[in-house]
Parts: C-alpha cells; sequence; structure tokens
C-alpha cells in the first residue's frame, strides 16, 4: 500500500500529465460535441478516471487519455442527439474565441470551422469520432478501435463511410486567409450601416443563413437561402427599433468573424464562410448561453 507521500506524488504527476495534454483532450472533446460546456464536462471526467489510474501500467499516457476522453464524449453525445431534437429553432455548435496560432494552422482553423462542425452534426455519434480521430489528429484504426470499442476492421468502414459523408457536404476553403479577412470586412462595414445593396455585393447567390437563438434571443426557425432573403434577415431586425448597433471583427474558431453589440451590450457572433471570394455561409449564434467562451481565447491543438 502506498504510503501518503507516494500518493501525493503520484497525483502530482497524474496532474503533470494531464495538464500537458490538456488542450489536445479539450479539442477532440469540443470536435466530437460541439460545445464547449459539454467539452469541458468530458475533461472533467477524464481526469476523474485518470487520477484513479496507476501510471506504471500505462505504456501510452497520450493514446490513454485520449481514449478516456473520446468514451466519455461518445456517451454525453449519445444523450446530447436526443436533447438537441427537442432544442427550439436551428442549432448551431458553441462558438469559440481563438488564438492566433489556431487561424495560422490551417489543418487546425479547418478542423474547428463553424462550416465543418455544422456537417458534422450530420454524422451518427460514432461514425463522428471516428471521423474526427481519424481526419482531425491522425490516429491510426487500431487506436480508433480502443476508444469506440469497436474492432479496426469496423472502424475502417465507418470512417470511409463519415469521409464520403462529410466530402459531399463539407464547405471548401478556397480563399486565403487575407482574402477572407477582406471579404469580412466589406460584409462588416455594410452590416454596420445597414446597407444592403453592400450585403448583396460580398454575399454568394446560394448564401446560407443559420441563426441560433435557443427560444432565447429571436433567430430564424429554418435556414434562410439566398442573397436576397439573407441580407433582408440580416438587416431586418436591426432596422425595426433605434438601436445603437457596432459590429466588431473577431476570430471564431479560427477564422475571421463577427461580434454584434446591440446598446452596448454583446447580441450575437456571427462565424462567416468565405469561397471564392464570396459568403456562402453565415452561422448567427445569439443564444446566449453559448457565448460564454467569447470572452477569453481557448487554445486549441491537435497534437
Amino acid at each position: 500500500m502506498p504510503t501518503t507521500g507516494d500518493g501525493d506524488h503520484a497525483t502530482l504527476a497524474a496532474t503533470e500529465t494531464f495538464v500537458a495534454h490538456r488542450n489536445l483532450l479539450f479539442t477532440v472533446a469540443y470536435e466530437m460535441l460541439g460545445s464547449a460546456a459539454d467539452a469541458d464536462d468530458v475533461l472533467q471526467e477524464t481526469w476523474l478516471r485518470w487520477v484513479g489510474v496507476d501510471a506504471a501500467h500505462v505504456d501510452d499516457p497520450r493514446a490513454y487519455l485520449v481514449r478516456i476522453t473520446t468514451r466519455q464524449a461518445l456517451n454525453r453525445l449519445r444523450s446530447a442527439k436526443r436533447r438537441r431534437e427537442a432544442y427550439v429553432g436551428s442549432w448551431l455548435p458553441e462558438p469559440l474565441l481563438t488564438t492566433r496560432d489556431v487561424a495560422d494552422d490551417v489543418e487546425l482553423a479547418e478542423s474547428v470551422s463553424m462550416g465543418l462542425m455544422v456537417v458534422l452534426e450530420t454524422l451518427a455519434p460514432t461514425e463522428r469520432a471516428v471521423f474526427v480521430l481519424r481526419e482531425a489528429f491522425g490516429l491510426g484504426y487500431d487506436e480508433i478501435a480502443d476508444a469506440v470499442e469497436k474492432s479496426p476492421a469496423a472502424v475502417y468502414q465507418i470512417a470511409h463511410r463519415a469521409r464520403r459523408h462529410v466530402e459531399a457536404r463539407r464547405p471548401r476553403r478556397a480563399v486565403t486567409a487575407r482574402e477572407a479577412q477582406a471579404v469580412v470586412e466589406a460584409f462588416r462595414r455594410a452590416l454596420e450601416t445597414r446597407d444592403l445593396q453592400g450585403l448583396l455585393d460580398v454575399l454568394a447567390p446560394d448564401v446560407v443563413v443559420i441563426s441560433d437563438g435557443g427560444g432565447i434571443k429571436q433567430a430564424g426557425t429554418r435556414p434562410v437561402i439566398g442573397a436576397d432573403k439573407a441580407a433582408r434577415f440580416m438587416v431586418g431586425g436591426l432596422t425595426k427599433h433605434d438601436v445603437v448597433l457596432a459590429v466588431e471583427p473577431t476570430a471564431i474558431n479560427g477564422s475571421p468573424a463577427l461580434a454584434l453589440q446591440v446598446d452596448g451590450e454583446l447580441d450575437g457572433v456571427i462565424a462567416v464562410r468565405v469561397e471564392d471570394t464570396r459568403i456562402t455561409g453565415l452561422y448567427f449564434v445569439r443564444n446566449p448561453h453559448k457565448l460564454t467562451h467569447i470572452d477569453t481565447e481557448t487554445p486549441l491543438t491537435l497534437r
């Protein structure tokens, strides 16, 4: 039986290992769940299980922690799927204020982009876990099999099916960061001045707007499709009242985005998808419960 000193040393070592991989584990959980709050809960559950493990029998702590995180996230994702079916209006992932290094890492920025996160919502829980672990984090089929409790052969088939599903729906990042920033800035100016023609100039003909108010704030009950409808939708709610509107540039999920302040209060954030110098997707999150992670930068990593 270990002495108190041995126990303290083991807990300290476990803590140091967990902290060293925390950003990775959070990123895994967030990409699987689309919710920072749920990801934080998963990390707490992972820690409680990890601290009770005899580290002497763990050959690869990183792989072991990823496996625990994946299993806990899968359990939560299965129950979340049922809850989201009763969600009022469209459900969007929880936006994160991200650090500059996330935007600079093209692979990471793509994996956490709002456009891709929305596509991942269309996958079944196990498909999403397999896709995230394989495509974003580059895990081998054997490692993924251990995490999702499937055979490597089954994981291979699931990965192939999930990849085909996502590729048919995922946005294409066809512009540079500088080009995207310029388009978002033009959109910002048009939105802040309620310039309908200015919005039409930057919106793609088939642009899609998805808004999420969570039944708390006014939002569209279904996606708005088409430039004219999208432009009128975006300015419509801002012209009905005498409000002071400020639209500030920010970085959400590794991409240029906008934060809307109405009468000095945060009203929502708009993540923007740009393709071929036009905006093809707008993800407008107004649910205040989902705006708790845009005041402080969230570090993310694939490694």
